[in-house]
């Protein structure tokens, strides 16, 4: 399975929301999970990963099937190779099993490694960034990801999720 994943923040809980999906083309989600945990923890610059790993952790326990490959909301990498961001972090916590893509919608003034994707109509790239796999491939993936917009179906159905939750 497929995975796309968000996280939302609210003075009183973090809302994490998971969307399975099959192929890259899937216009429809097979499955989504929402987790509701405490609060998180203040941010801290350069160290965002510290507020979001735990409830992408918590959420992505919720999936049944093995994951292919999460996709999330941000950078992998922040600069080159030497400066993990949350999708490195996250591919740690994983074991190194499973690949991340980083699908960030703003320029990280210091990245280096990220491909930019234009999608639908839309002349604001996406810029990508991925671990355990080809960044390459992932754009490329991201680029056959459903809709019509700049922003993937199936990851704005998580952002939707977690806001609405």
């Amino acid at each position: 399975m497929l995975a796309s994943v968000d996280v939302d923040y609210r003075p009183d809980a973090t809302v994490a929301a998971c969307v399975l999906f099959q192929d890259w083309g899937d216009a429809a989600e097979a499955a989504h999970f929402i987790d509701r945990g405490p609060p998180a923890e203040a941010y801290v610059p350069g160290e965002f990963y510290r507020r979001e790993l735990p409830a992408l952790l918590r959420v992505l326990a919720l999936a049944p099937a093995p994951l292919v490959t999460v996709v999330i909301d941000g950078y992998v990498w922040l600069g080159g190779e030497e400066r993990p961001g949350l999708g490195a972090h996250l591919y740690e916590a994983l074991g190194q099993s499973v690949p991340v893509i980083g699908v960030a919608k703003t320029t990280f003034q210091s990245s280096r490694v990220s491909l930019p994707v234009l999608r639908g109509a839309s002349q604001r790239a996406l810029l990508v960034t991925a671990v355990g796999m080809d960044v390459q491939a992932a754009a490329a993936c991201i680029q056959r990801m459903h809709g019509p917009s700049r922003l993937p179906t199936l990851l704005k159905r998580a952002d939707r999720l977690c806001r609405e939750a």
